[in-house]
């Protein structure tokens, strides 16, 4: 039989819909399909984490009992020290609670604990804070081994313990704050609270501008160079070999005036404090001592930040 030479008819080449690949973006991104009944994911609650060897887990403070304070807070209110040393005491061991030593920051203790430091029994005492008028010649300490002259004699008697706030040297007279607030006392004597100090200073020969901005720029003295100070010439005899300097700092380190004024080659012939913060010297007699009000002590205590 003879082969059909008739070609075979062509073919449809072109797929159905259904058959063909899929395309892909010409920047080669990918085509994900849509899943049109997802299967709901099964959420697993997670585990609270482990804690870490050695670390001890937080716990949820508590919050203190009413009535209570904290311990160092308590010793401050006695008197006998600021927040700052009565820390130190802690942690020294000197202080027990009902019997008991505590070395441990943050201890709150009741108005019925008994707090004993060094074995003395401490109680809260009555806060006085008290300007002295320092006579030329005295001590600033209550008590000196070597028999001179000491504020104590001018103190009046209140059953508590007074201390100095700072100190004048002795052959410095002027003003001197005395209490038996700690807290108070700590912030007074700290350059931080920037409570300014007032002195008339009589020095040797007669320094110009150049050698005074010495000192409203800072020199260095024993401890390190000064803070900026307030510095003025006042009007004197010009006859005299001597001249009146009024000078302002907020520092309080030993014999500062003195070594400052040293330290522009005029050594201080005579040397009076006449200002504490707001409290000026004037109107009271050597040796006066007048105990502040409690508006006086208000204002006091807020320049410092307390209260």
């Amino acid at each position: 039989m003879p082969r059909d030479s008739r070609k075979p008819a062509p073919t449809n080449k072109s797929k159905t819909p259904s058959a063909r690949k899929p395309s892909y973006p010409k920047d080669g991104g990918r085509v994900f399909e849509r899943n049109v009944n997802p299967k709901p994911r099964k959420v697993v609650p997670k585990k609270p984490a482990a804690a870490k060897p050695g670390v001890k887990p937080k716990i949820p403070k508590k919050a203190p009992p009413e009535g209570s304070e904290r311990l160092h807070v308590r010793i401050a209110h006695s008197g006998i020290c600021s927040r700052r040393a009565a820390e130190k005491y802690i942690a020294d061991g000197r202080v027990e609670v009902n019997g008991e030593q505590v070395r441990e920051m943050g201890v709150m203790v009741m108005p019925d604990d008994e707090i004993r430091v060094d074995g003395q029994k401490i109680t809260e005492a009555k806060q006085y804070t008290l300007l002295l008028n320092k006579p030329k010649g005295v001590v600033t300490t209550l008590s000196d081994p070597q028999g001179r002259a000491t504020i104590l004699r001018y103190l009046p008697e209140y059953g508590v313990q007074l201390k100095p706030v700072g100190r004048l040297d002795m052959d410095t007279s002027g003003l001197l704050l005395v209490t038996n607030d700690g807290d108070l006392a700590h912030r007074l004597m700290h350059p931080r609270f920037g409570v300014e100090k007032e002195y008339l200073a009589s020095v040797q020969g007669i320094p110009d501008e150049k050698t005074l901005d010495k000192l409203r720029k800072g020199v260095f003295i024993e401890g390190g160079k000064t803070l900026p100070a307030k510095v003025e010439m006042l009007p004197t005899d010009r006859a005299r070999h001597t001249r009146t300097l009024k000078i302002i700092i907020h520092e309080g380190r030993k014999r500062q005036v003195r070594q400052m004024c040293e330290a522009i080659g005029h050594p201080i012939v005579s040397l009076k404090r006449v200002r504490f913060g707001p409290f000026y010297l004037k109107g009271m007699k050597g040796g006066e001592c007048r105990l502040l009000g409690k508006a006086e002590i208000e204002e006091l205590r807020k320049m410092v930040g307390l209260d």
